[in-house]
């Protein structure tokens, strides 16, 4: 009597092979499609860089002129300001000496 050595067999190893070439072949479909989306991305690009804008955007308005003289109050709550900036640490000491020299005009 023949005994049957145990094993996969031909039909198994024929079916492993069989999935094997399908993954393989299904994998290289998908480089080469996200190869030529690459491609074409980096065409779309260099057009896009090459042609002149289709819209400049209008030049942004001037700024308004500062009013000539403010009330002193104003001086000192806008100081005040500074001191609370400074005070929670929105403001460094260098940040705080310059705003309070450009409010008070020196």
């Amino acid at each position: 009597m023949r005994r049957r050595r145990g094993g996969v067999g031909l039909l198994g190893v024929a079916a492993v092979a069989g999935v094997a070439h399908h993954a393989g072949t299904k994998s290289a479909q998908a480089q080469a499609q996200e190869q030529a989306q690459n491609q074409e991305i980096a065409d779309l690009q260099a057009q896009q860089a090459a042609a002149p804008p289709a819209y400049a955007p209008p030049a942004a308005p001037a700024a308004p002129a500062a009013p000539a003289a403010a009330p002193a109050t104003d001086l000192t709550s806008q100081i005040e300001q500074l001191a609370a900036l400074h005070t929670a640490g929105v403001l460094s000491d260098e940040e705080f000496a310059a705003g309070k020299a450009k409010l008070l005009g020196g």
